[in-house]
């Protein structure tokens, strides 16, 4: 890749300004860019490729993730992992897609009044994503790692289904969370955003969209200028340098697509417009749970396609807004991730490492959002403009951790593990169904006690039908800026109860092909 890319001009024009690379953003890009729109990208990530991963955790996590994987709640509660590079989580995601289920389209549909988001009408935008992203059925047999959930499943006749993955040509290394050295998985890196470029789209790197220069009044707002920073290192908060060369972009339209927790960041830091309090708001996560198993026979849970196992169960039987429902898959494991996951230290780390090649692991995704007890976290600014969760783990959401930990357990004692560990500060190694079940219903189900983890962030510029209940109009355009639109998973009003990337993909190939239409007059598809 040559050497360090040369800092961007002190001022750039274009008729649109992309703030990210990720999911959200490649799709829009590729479009914009197909309609002859002169398009700048900026992404404070660096630009890594194939040739730059190595499947070493060593290297990944602090060149490719936020905060070098260590993202956390305000609270430290909850580990967040995302995306920061070209390609965003799209980069480092293991490739698990899901069109959004219809249960929750519903509820969006009752709830904030999105009558246009129901599966019929989205239904040739996923196509169009699925075809352009090669998103299929993983023809592969399941590694042991994801076999043991479909065994254990089958045993106490619960269904366990394969899912759809975003691959072409997979060499089934099991490395796709550092990073595809095969150029494989087809994230934003290797797709829509060479797409872009090609058609004369510009790229800044490692370029930090500060804040936006807005004017007019509160409900009649536009954007005048995007500020941003160059240079900026891949570290934690506390370890940020000082803000080097500042360059303007001046744009007709901005899209932010910077994630949920980034991209209402950037709004908080501009100090957008928000008459009805919803900026940052109703930020969710799938919390995750998580369980693990030692086996006779080897796992080697690093190897081979990384999630291509999933169960339904326990949503498919939960009222939407009732109880917490939760979905189940099979993590990979790699031994920094495990080491820093697993409780214990000394003696019983040692024993769980020593175990590794014989390790399991399922873990929950919660499905929040739905409940009137289920209000998720909000976005806040540290003193130094950077972002933070701050994310409650109330009694509603650690009842269903609870339950997950049970259910992922007796599923595992199923499949045959001979002891099994729910990840919990307190609880200890148990060797059969009747011990753990026991251990677990007395274990008090408290924040940081308890380990909870997370890879995907949605909510905090939520759509609505109604200015008074969002930030986003259906169509993708903030409420009360004009020229501003919205394309990333923020827009979510609540979690989606599956891996969010397809979501993204789809409902945003929608809401770039309208701004298309809004601003060339054309219609141009994604595939």
């Amino acid at each position: 890749m040559g050497g360090p890319f040369a800092p961007p001009p002190e001022q750039i024009t274009c008729d649109v300004a992309i703030i990210g690379s990720g999911a959200g953003a490649g799709i829009t890009a590729e479009l914009l860019a197909k309609a002859g729109l002169k398009v700048v990208i900026v992404e404070e990530g660096p630009l890594k490729s194939s040739s730059d991963f190595n499947q070493l955790e060593s290297e990944a996590y602090p060149q490719l993730y936020q905060e070098s994987a260590a993202r956390k709640t305000e609270d430290k509660a909850i580990t967040i992992l995302q995306g920061r590079c070209v390609g965003g989580s799209t980069t480092v995601n293991w490739t698990s897609s899901f069109r959004t289920p219809d249960a929750t389209l519903k509820f969006w549909q009752a709830r904030y009044g999105l009558k246009d988001y129901n599966t019929q009408a989205l239904s040739e935008y996923f196509e169009q994503a699925e075809r352009r992203l090669n998103i299929g059925p993983w023809l592969t047999p399941p590694n042991e790692n994801n076999d043991l959930l479909r065994r254990g499943a089958a045993k106490l006749g619960i269904p366990a289904l394969a899912i759809a993955r975003n691959v072409k040509g997979c060499w089934n290394l099991g490395s796709c969370g550092m990073g595809c050295p095969t150029n494989a998985k087809q994230s934003m890196l290797v797709t829509t955003i060479p797409a872009a470029l090609d058609q004369g789209a510009q790229l800044l790197v490692e370029t930090r969209a500060e804040r936006f220069e807005l004017a007019g009044g509160l409900n009649k707002g536009r954007i005048t200028a995007l500020l941003c920073s160059f240079g900026v290192p891949n570290t934690a908060p506390d370890q940020l340098l000082p803000k080097r060369v500042a360059t303007k972009i001046i744009a007709k339209n901005y899209v932010l697509a910077g994630g949920a927790i980034n991209s209402p960041a950037l709004l908080l830091r501009s100090g957008a417009p928000d008459p009805h309090g919803h900026l940052g708001k109703r930020t969710f996560l799938h919390p995750v749970v998580m369980s693990s198993g030692v086996f006779e026979q080897k796992v080697e849970a690093w190897q081979g396609a990384p999630q291509t196992i999933y169960s339904d169960h326990f949503l498919d039987t939960q009222a939407i807004d009732g109880p917490i429902g939760y979905k189940l898959e099979a993590p990979p494991l790699h031994p920094v991730i495990f080491a820093s996951t697993v409780p214990g230290m000394g003696q019983s780390q040692h024993d769980l490492l020593k175990a590794f090649p014989y390790s399991h692991t399922l873990l929950a995704l919660m499905r929040d959002g739905f409940h009137e007890q289920s209000l998720g976290g909000t976005v806040k600014l540290r003193g130094d403009g950077s972002p933070v969760l701050d994310y409650p783990l109330t009694d509603y959401v650690m009842d269903g951790a609870r339950r997950a930990l049970l259910s992922m357990m007796e599923i595992q004692f199923a499949a045959g593990a001979s002891r099994v560990l729910p990840l919990h500060e307190m609880a200890q190694t148990y060797t059969s169904w009747g011990q753990a079940r026991e251990a677990v219903n007395t274990l008090p189900m408290k924040p940081m006690l308890t380990k909870i983890v997370s890879a995907h962030v949605m909510g905090g510029c939520g759509l609505a039908a109604f200015e008074n209940q969002g930030v986003t109009r259906p169509d993708g355009i903030h409420w009360q800026i004009a020229n501003l639109s919205i394309h990333d998973g923020s827009l979510f009003p609540t979690s989606i109860g599956a891996n969010p990337q397809l979501s993204i993909y789809g409902v945003v190939n929608r809401l770039a092909q309208g701004l298309v239409k809004r601003l060339t007059g054309t219609e141009i598809k994604l595939a």
